[in-house]
């Protein structure tokens, strides 16, 4: 489920455990619904067609495939090794460095829109702001976005609670905390819009516990523990799933500010 905010153990160790994991993430990660890219067109008042776009922290590249998929002119930036290989495995005519939001490896007023999909937490913003304002142009966009689980589904609430007990937090209230706008911008400098999408998709039992593990609250628990955990929820899933399919339903919180 969605852990994003999860404090212990230390972030740093948290992001570079995607990737040893980098393959299970492109397998099983949910994607994003075309609405999403429609409402970040509308906000942003100009196509993606034709854009100069930076994703950051594109990771295996699932968000950088829907950008160019939409015509844009997308150069990614992504700071984990495993994951830039995966990426290139995937895109290989998609240009990707190396690097993070806190110090963008680009020229100053470069892009026409900045995005993060499932990134922003992992910049401190303080620095992240300053820098995405220095790689956009004047009146360009920075887009963030996340998936997050439903849960408001009943059954998706039940799992965030064996989650939540799992790991000690609420994930209800770091689902909240991931659409904050002053928790995203602590500086004051951007007026974001929020958007809020929702969305499903239908998969494959092995294909929900995966996606389960690729997050990286699950990466860095102990292999024996995390194991036991997901087994557990296979068999609770399956009295709701009994066909071994499963529906899962995000909320995307969507963030958007333009830059003065």
């Amino acid at each position: 489920m969605t852990t994003s905010h999860t404090a212990e153990p230390s972030r740093g160790l948290r992001a570079h455990s995607f990737n040893a994991a980098a393959a299970q993430y492109a397998a099983n990660r949910p994607s994003y619904p075309p609405a999403l890219l429609d409402t970040v067109e509308e906000l942003a008042g100009r196509p993606l067609s034709g854009a100069r776009v930076v994703d950051v922290g594109a990771g295996t590249g699932i968000a950088t495939a829907l950008l160019r998929a939409r015509g844009a002119d997308v150069l990614a930036v992504e700071p984990g090794e495993g994951m830039a290989a995966e990426f290139r495995r995937s895109l290989p005519d998609v240009p990707v460095v190396r690097g993070n939001g806190n110090a963008l490896p680009v020229a100053d007023a470069h892009a026409d829109l900045l995005t993060y999909a499932q990134a922003w937490h992992w910049t401190d913003p303080a620095r992240a702001v300053p820098e995405a304002l220095r790689v956009l142009r004047p009146g360009g966009t920075l887009a963030l976005w996340w998936n997050t689980d439903a849960v408001d589904v009943e059954w998706i609430a039940e799992s965030a609670e064996r989650t939540g007990r799992f790991f000690g937090v609420d994930i209800p209230a770091e689902k909240r905390g991931a659409g904050d706008r002053a928790q995203a911008d602590p500086t004051g400098r951007l007026r974001f819009t929020r958007r809020d999408i929702r969305w499903s998709r239908r998969v494959p039992l092995d294909t929900h516990l995966a996606n389960i593990g690729s997050h990286s609250a699950f990466l860095v628990a102990p292999a024996e523990r995390r194991d036991a955990f997901l087994e557990e929820e296979r068999g609770h899933l399956l009295k709701v799933f009994p066909d071994g399919v499963v529906e899962e339903t995000y909320d995307v919180l969507l963030l958007v500010a333009t830059k003065p």
